[in-house]
């Protein structure tokens, strides 16, 4: 897939658990990891907003475009 989620890098860096970005995104342990792992299919605006303002960052920083190699 050409979207690679790098949640698990921002949250490395803001020093956070899955369990505590989990309880102020107001979002399961296990659909955050879910996202994190990069097996999410979607996300909402407002949780993409969520996770942002917790990690104070951008939706670039977590969310990343590489085109397939063929």
């Amino acid at each position: 897939m050409p979207i690679i989620v790098n949640l698990d890098v921002m949250m490395a860096r803001r020093k956070i658990s899955l369990n505590d970005l989990s309880e102020k995104v107001d979002i399961t342990p296990a659909n955050l990891s879910i996202l994190k792992t990069g097996k999410a299919k979607a996300i909402r605006f407002s949780t993409l907003e969520a996770i942002c303002k917790v990690l104070d960052c951008q939706p670039a920083d977590i969310l990343e475009y590489q085109p397939e190699r063929k």
